[in-house]
């Protein structure tokens, strides 16, 4: 890949992910704001707790916008790599981030759940108001609204860090989806129904911060990248018609970009410069047909052996 379409292509994808973080930050903002008046003029647990996984989402965020501007820096003298992965740094800290808010959610709902079990039963617990439960439903609507709107710019830059932040919105989603369920149920004459959703939310999010985790530890172990990719390399690379076979391909993953590793089979008796120039167009013809492919290093071995002299 040239450096100006590299330097293009993380342009492109630093703008479109501070355009997508900067509106989830003004959409957060007011649904936190409208979440947790609700839940105290409401007086209900599950939505106030609802309203605090909201405002780790605007921290989250910001941890995202950070991660994106360091990783999008170009190579130097000390980081000749790049910087990529300082967003799985970032995809790490929001998973923690989501970890401990859905622990701590846990934690208050489960002291709910003992409040009413112990000090006289559900009628220990107040019933949530209807404000609480449009609230609930207003939260569904938006968040799984922006786990798509964010879901689909990941998809389209190949971020770690945004779909990590995609899967926050998702996982609030449910979190406001459990707190319908409490809320409604608590109206019906089952208060304790509220601080059980409060603990179904909070393993939900525990399980979130879980999956985005381990998806960016393997970016950071040079996973390889996946069977479809490795086959589409295979087959661009097979697909010249000089290109006797291929020894071994190895792929790994370095953020959101993909390094590949392949030793390709040439005729033995080609010249230095013929055997270049076929490496040369194996190395353009990958670097262009599949996105996110950062460098291809192609290693030439020779087919049948140097004739004799």
């Amino acid at each position: 890949m040239s450096s100006q379409s590299n330097t293009e292509e993380q342009n492109n994808y630093e703008r479109i992910a501070m355009r997508v973080s900067r509106r989830c930050i003004f959409s957060n903002v007011a649904l936190v704001a409208f979440k947790l008046f609700a839940g105290i003029v409401g007086q209900s647990a599950a939505m106030v707790s609802d309203a605090v996984h909201s405002l780790s989402d605007i921290c989250g965020t910001a941890i995202v916008m950070i991660g994106v501007r360091l990783s999008n820096k170009r190579s130097d003298k000390q980081h000749q790599y790049g910087h990529e992965r300082l967003e799985c740094v970032a995809a790490i800290l929001l998973a923690a981030i989501l970890f401990a808010t859905g622990a701590g959610i846990g934690w208050a709902s489960l002291g709910g759940v003992l409040k009413g079990a112990f000090n006289g039963g559900s009628g220990a617990l107040a019933a949530p108001g209807i404000i609480a439960l449009i609230a609930a439903t207003v939260s569904i609507v938006t968040k799984e609204a922006m786990y798509w709107y964010v879901r689909g710019a990941a998809k389209t830059v190949n971020s770690t860090a945004l779909m990590a932040e995609a899967w926050h919105h998702r996982s609030d989603a449910f979190s406001s989806i459990g707190s319908f369920v409490g809320i409604l149920g608590a109206r019906l004459g089952f208060p304790l129904l509220d601080p059980l959703a409060g603990i179904v939310i909070s393993l939900l999010i525990i399980k979130a911060a879980i999956d985005i985790f381990r998806e960016a530890v393997a970016k950071m172990t040079d996973r390889a990248c996946d069977d479809e990719t490795t086959e589409q390399i295979r087959s661009l690379i097979m697909g010249h018609e000089s290109v006797e076979g291929i020894d071994q391909l190895k792929t790994r993953l370095f953020g959101n970009k993909i390094y590949v590793d392949v030793e390709i089979l040439l005729n033995g008796a080609q010249s230095l410069h013929e055997a270049h120039d076929i490496a040369q167009d194996v190395h353009d013809s990958v670097e262009r047909n599949i996105p996110h492919i950062k460098h291809c290093m192609i290693h030439v071995n020779p087919a049948t052996p140097a004739p004799n002299n």
